[in-house]
């Protein structure tokens, strides 16, 4: 059998490499007497690359060979990866992909299409780079019914709250690191703004709980308001702040979905997630709380996953997987206003005892915050637990708090 690699940037040359390494190892692994890479496909020239002789430019060279049984995808994006991957499955050629855009907006139509061809269609680098997570959701964990699952799933993200907090620094100054590190790209907004966390969720909600769940369904909020203020609040508070992605089962039909930051207590087990390091959290029926970590992403952490992948694909050459879901419908993704939640607010107020008394009268039970140097006009509390929509309706009619700062506190 022989394997077509669409994508020669960090993940697609990370693949190649691994391929050739632990070449016999995956072969035995594989039960294929024969498993090697024919063509590696990219825009680009690479003229110091060992493989020379495998690159192309042409798509369908790979599209009309028939040695070719197994394509792997890193391109990223959705353009022209949809459309080459829709062609590949259709001419009766297995994919696997790293491609967490494709599969968060496209799956389902994929998987349908991977179906009727009786090939597979597979992804586990696509959520978590070399965290296994796929596999034990679908597989390991397939006897549970998963109420709800959670997770840090960005790894810049993650840099950047944790240099804050540990380093002090400002998020400026954090995200410019990141980028000097190699962890940013010159461009971080789908890391920042949280589309990147965004689509993982979307992928893991609709493994867990059977529908699709597409990105614009899915309330999303970044990191690019957090500031060192708040992590000096969520410190004296007991806790950390992170990026967290969440879905859980709301009823039988619904789910509710957000990402946003959060504050997460210190004896959380995400509280420790430093770094680029990621976590899953995983709550089942039977198994209670399961949480993955390792790191999320990364050249050969997430090659493990692909090339993992395609000595499954090898493995099941005459049957499908039968992996799939079924897709959205209309309301399947409650409003996040209307769940229960818990808030941390940070304000100003020209007089800040008057407006905590005034917090309190109308939001219940507050607990009031307190950092080193606060300014005499500063105030921040967290509210009991409410209706999200309700509570922030009634801070909006407290007319003597300005709001600078209104973030999640998770029970995680």
């Amino acid at each position: 059998m022989r394997i077509a690699v669409m994508g020669y940037g960090i993940v697609g040359s990370g693949v190649v490499e691994l391929f050739e390494k632990n070449h016999e190892s995956i072969i035995s692994k594989s039960t294929q007497t024969e498993l090697d890479i024919k063509y590696i496909l990219d825009l680009r020239d690479f003229p110091e690359s060992p493989y020379g002789e495998k690159h192309i430019k042409d798509f369908n060279l790979i599209l009309n060979d028939p040695e070719i049984g197994i394509v792997v995808e890193t391109m990223g994006g959705l353009r022209p990866a949809f459309e080459y991957v829709s062609a590949c499955l259709g001419a009766g050629k297995s994919i696997v992909t790293s491609n967490k855009e494709l599969v968060a907006e496209k799956g389902y139509e994929l998987l349908k299409l991977a179906n009727e061809k009786n090939v597979n269609f597979l992804f586990e680098a696509s959520v978590g780079g070399g965290i296994p997570i796929i596999r034990p959701i679908t597989q390991c964990l397939a006897a549970n019914e998963i109420k709800e699952i959670a997770g840090i799933l960005n790894g810049t993200t993650n840099f950047i709250l944790t240099k804050m907090i540990t380093d002090k620094m400002s998020f400026e100054d954090a995200l410019k690191l990141a980028q000097d590190n190699g962890y940013a790209e010159k461009d971080p907004t789908a890391d920042v703004e949280g589309a990147d966390a965004c689509r993982k969720i979307c992928i893991l909600a609709t493994l867990c709980f059977g529908k699709h769940v597409y990105p614009g369904e899915v309330a999303t909020e970044g990191i690019t308001a957090i500031a060192s203020e708040d992590v000096e609040y969520a410190a004296s508070w007991g806790g950390v702040v992170k990026l967290i992605a969440t879905a859980k089962r709301v009823n039988e039909h619904r789910i509710s979905a957000i990402v946003s930051p959060a504050f997460v207590e210190s004896h959380s087990q995400f509280a420790g997630v430093d770094d680029v390091f990621n976590a899953i959290l995983v709550r089942g029926d039977a198994i209670g709380d399961v949480v993955f970590y390792g790191r999320g992403a990364g050249k050969m952490p997430t090659a493990s996953a692909v090339v993992a992948d395609v000595i499954d694909c090898a493995k099941h050459t005459v049957r499908n997987k039968m992996m799939g879901w079924s897709d959205s419908s209309p309301d399947y993704v409650v409003n996040h206003l209307d769940c229960e939640a818990v808030l941390y607010v940070r304000g100003f107020s020209k007089n800040v005892d008057l407006s905590l008394r005034e917090a309190e009268a109308v939001l219940g039970d507050i607990k009031v915050l307190y950092r080193k140097n606060q300014p005499e006009t500063e105030l921040a509390f967290i509210t009991s637990a409410g209706i999200e929509r309700e509570i922030r309706e009634k801070l909006l009619s407290i007319d003597s708090i300005v709001p600078v700062s209104i973030i999640r506190v998770t029970d995680y």
